[in-house]
């Protein structure tokens, strides 16, 4: 398998992230935070003038119709600066499981109406999974698209009530949504939704190991930019061998997992068999490098890294908190496991030295 990214992928990462630098900084965070809804409208807009909105909307409905490969690299970004808006629950998860709703009038109509708008940036979506007891951004969301004994329900945001859930991490804000379920809502059947829900938990499962893995190199930055700066004994505590020695560690965790990220874009992108194996892969890896990158920064930064003033908390609380976003480490182990004892599994290969092998 020849995996490279294109020059016009890294070329619109660039872009991005360039664009994200300027505007999404740990001061706009912090002021987001106190605000009712924790979001800006600013910033929101100019996501959808950079593209992102309609990036994997249809060319018909107004969109650039990329594909859950070219999204990995704005997922990373996204983890990077922790980006407060609810891009990928909308752009990228809720546009596809739009696009994957059977050609019924029921689901023609939401794609009709509601591709359009996303593409614009005129409309936010929030998802309530098979594994989502509680659905990031309901607050914000317009249409909400909620799972029921296997089923897709298309709800607006008028026909639930909202009880907001404590957060750890001020930027994602978790509802419990309470609903009746009719045949008005259901835009497809238990057999339909369970390709939808399928592709849909693939999807967010990899856009959360996406940005755990930009999320654990900001953690990473932030711990080396605070080693140079912080001084003790008369030198910096960079220079300090057992300091090297973490940030190293976290460096080489962080490389391990990158390309078991991309094998799983990969797979989901190609609609592989194994896709559920290398998403959980690429989840677990990207898990423990930001676990780990947290728990060095920590001990770099000291006791202070925990407190409001410094930046590497805002990061560390998000990583903390994708822990549990579309399934924990124990859901994800079990169908890794499943995977490994299978006795026809000799066939497919996992981890180092296969990442891409097909």
């Amino acid at each position: 398998m020849d995996f490279t990214f294109s020059e016009d992928q890294i070329l619109f990462r660039d872009n991005i992230r360039s664009v994200f630098l300027k505007e999404v900084a740990p001061e706009l965070l912090r002021e987001l935070w106190d605000t009712p809804e924790g979001r800006s409208q600013a910033l929101w807009t100019l996501l959808a003038e950079q593209g992102l909105c309609g990036f994997s909307v249809p060319e018909e409905y107004g969109g650039m119709a990329m594909n859950d490969l070219d999204w990995i690299l704005i997922a990373q970004e996204v983890g990077y600066f922790a980006l407060p808006e609810p891009l990928l629950d909308t752009a990228w998860l809720g546009a596809g499981m739009l696009v994957d709703l059977p050609a019924t009038p029921a689901g023609d109509a939401l794609r009709t109406e509601w591709l359009p708008r996303i593409a614009a940036g005129e409309a936010h979506l929030a998802i309530g999974g098979p594994l989502n007891p509680l659905v990031a951004d309901a607050h914000v969301a317009d249409l909400l698209l909620l799972h029921h004994a296997g089923e897709v329900h298309a709800v607006p945001k008028s026909a639930v009530k909202l009880v907001a859930n404590p957060s750890l991490e001020q930027s994602r804000r978790l509802f419990r949504v309470e609903w009746i379920p009719s045949e008005k809502t259901r835009v497809a059947d238990a057999v339909q939704g369970k390709v939808i829900w399928d592709k849909a938990v693939n999807r967010g499962v990899l856009a959360v190991a996406a940005q755990l893995s930009g999320l654990a190199s900001r953690m990473l930055d932030l711990s080396v930019d605070y080693s140079v700066d912080r001084k003790q004994f008369g030198k910096q505590i960079g220079a300090f061998q057992a300091l090297k020695h973490y940030m190293a560690d976290v460096a080489v965790k962080i490389e391990f997992a990158r390309p078991v990220i991309f094998r799983a874009a990969y797979a989901l992108n190609n609609d592989q068999q194994r896709t559920p194996v290398h998403v959980s892969h690429a989840f677990l890896a990207a898990l423990e490098a930001a676990l780990f990158a947290a728990k060095k920064g920590i001990q770099v930064h000291g006791a202070m890294g925990y407190t409001w003033e410094v930046d590497l908390q805002i990061f560390m609380k998000r990583a903390w908190i994708l822990a549990a976003a579309w399934g924990d480490k124990g859901f994800h182990k079990s169908r890794i496991a499943g995977f490994v004892l299978d006795e026809n599994a000799s066939t497919t290969h996992l981890g180092p030295g296969h990442t891409f092998i097909e």
